[in-house]
């Protein structure tokens, strides 16, 4: 993905488990709510952001957040 690139979380929250594993691979953008529910810290995350964002994603058991990106 080139450095340009823009890429936008968007979280379900109707489908967050409260599991965590956001949190643990991506805390500079989610955050947990003391029910465990995800909190969206940054929806526009910086490229170096990015690769953790990714893996926050594929680890999500409830597959409650997705990415949009553009140029």
């Amino acid at each position: 993905m080139e450095a340009s690139s823009k890429l936008t979380v968007i979280v379900d929250y109707e489908k967050c488990c409260g599991a965590g594993q956001c949190v643990m691979v991506a805390p500079k953008v989610f955050d947990q709510r003391d029910d465990g529910i995800v909190i969206l810290l940054d929806a526009e995350p910086p490229a170096e952001q990015h690769a953790a964002v990714r893996e926050a994603v594929a680890v999500c058991p409830g597959a409650a957040i997705r990415l949009s990106e553009s140029a």
